[in-house]
């Protein structure tokens, strides 16, 4: 009789962990992933890096710098397709601004998990840098993991 109590026990107190984790679960997913007022250079990061999450890549698009060799909205949108820009496993988290005249720099830590359930993610300090068009601020350079690198180049 006293070992079938304390095996309840046990069974509640599992049970209770993972209605506990599921919680959290969906709370996360629920979290901080709304977009804000763009007047602000890193506002405007974070609605372009939230845009690609959420695979809005019409505003995505609308984000880009209007400068040389600009990609079309249809090469925009392939990079995401064909792998070339690769947001899997990667978070973002935007750090200070520094403005200068008509240019911007906004830090970027940016975290890689990693794929074996022992080791923990990592992060790395990166960068983007957005110009002020037409009252505006605009991208022209993100962090490889939300930007390919063929964008703005002459083609050959």
């Amino acid at each position: 009789m006293k070992q079938d109590k304390f095996l309840t026990g046990i069974l509640i107190g599992v049970g209770a962990l993972i209605l506990l984790a599921l919680g959290l679960f969906f709370a996360r997913q629920n979290g901080s992933r709304e977009y804000v007022a763009d007047a602000t250079p890193d506002g405007v990061v974070h609605n372009y890096v939230l845009a690609v999450l959420n695979k809005d890549y019409q505003k995505a698009y609308g984000y880009l710098a209007d400068l040389d060799h600009k990609p079309t909205y249809e090469e925009f949108r392939q990079s995401f397709f064909n792998g070339s820009v690769n947001t899997a496993g990667v978070g973002v988290e935007v750090g200070s601004v520094e403005i200068k005249n008509d240019e911007a720099v906004v830090t970027l830590a940016m975290y890689y998990s990693n794929s074996d359930p022992f080791s923990s993610r990592y992060t790395n300090e990166d960068r983007a840098l957005l110009v002020k068009q037409n009252g505006a601020w605009k991208l022209n350079s993100m962090p490889y993991n939300f930007w390919n690198y063929g964008w703005y180049q002459k083609q050959p």
